[in-house]
């Protein structure tokens, strides 16, 4: 998770259903580009959701093509040019954050201009967009090599400042703080090993005191307990905090 940009994936749903999806909390931005928007429970249409820290769930309903776009914070932070901290637990308009740049660039890979388009795009906003502050990177890249184990007194610490300013400058910058964005990274690295070991060695692994620290953490960040992740198809049950299986769609045929 170092680089601005995670990765991307075009989807053509044709399922007009009403479909659930749940998810756990997150510590990357996604960016949804509509060329065919689905109703979605309030959201705007090509919704930026931010940080999360606790589980969301939205119902959609008809059929769905688009891009979605997964960003780090620090890539987030450059793309849109400014704090995260308003889309914390919530979401906003792609075209809201970047005007007619958003438009254009959306209504171009809706034509089928191919993903140059996209990559172009990013290049320039990411080359020329802000960063936030030298320590607050610093902290970000710390937590996630250590795939949030560390302690943020020893991360504050090697910042140069106190703990307490460290999660507020933090929490100004991408809209949680770093103790929560720790959470988030071990529970990512647990669910990671689901299937591999049992719970209780998991939770050692990854810097839990005990199983049920890490059973609480799934309750409160992925809205199901670790027997629940494991024990559905597809590790997408509604009830586990995670995208139930999508339908069958069409498939993405352009270049």
């Amino acid at each position: 998770m170092s680089g601005p940009v995670l990765g991307y994936v075009f989807h053509d749903f044709l399922h007009a259903d009403e479909l659930p999806w749940r998810f756990t909390a997150l510590g990357v931005v996604t960016v949804t580009l509509d060329f065919t928007a689905p109703s979605r429970g309030g959201l705007p249409v090509s919704p930026v959701l931010g940080l999360r820290d606790r589980p969301f769930e939205v119902v959609q309903s008809g059929a769905s093509r688009g891009l979605v776009l997964v960003l780090t914070p620090p890539g987030a932070y450059a793309l849109f040019g400014t704090s995260l901290r308003e889309l914390a637990n919530g979401a906003a308009g792609f075209e809201d954050l970047l005007g007619r740049d958003a438009a254009r660039v959306t209504e171009r890979l809706a034509e089928g201009d191919g993903t140059a388009v996209l990559d172009d795009f990013l290049g320039a906003k990411l080359r020329d967009g802000p960063e936030p502050p030298r320590q607050v990177l610093g902290a970000w890249h710390r937590l996630v090599a250590t795939r949030g184990r560390l302690r943020i007194d020893a991360v504050a610490e090697d910042a140069g400042w106190t703990r307490r300013h460290l999660s507020t400058r933090f929490r100004s910058a991408f809209g949680l703080g770093p103790k929560t964005f720790a959470r988030i990274l071990r529970l990512q690295h647990a669910a990671s090993l689901a299937g591999r070991l049992p719970w209780s060695e998991i939770a050692h692994h990854c810097g839990y005191a005990d199983q049920q620290h890490l059973n609480r953490d799934f309750r409160a960040l992925a809205g199901c307990t670790p027997t629940d992740f494991t024990g559905r198809p597809g590790r997408g049950s509604p009830d586990c905090g995670l995208p139930p299986r999508v339908p069958r769609s069409e498939p993405d045929r352009r270049p």
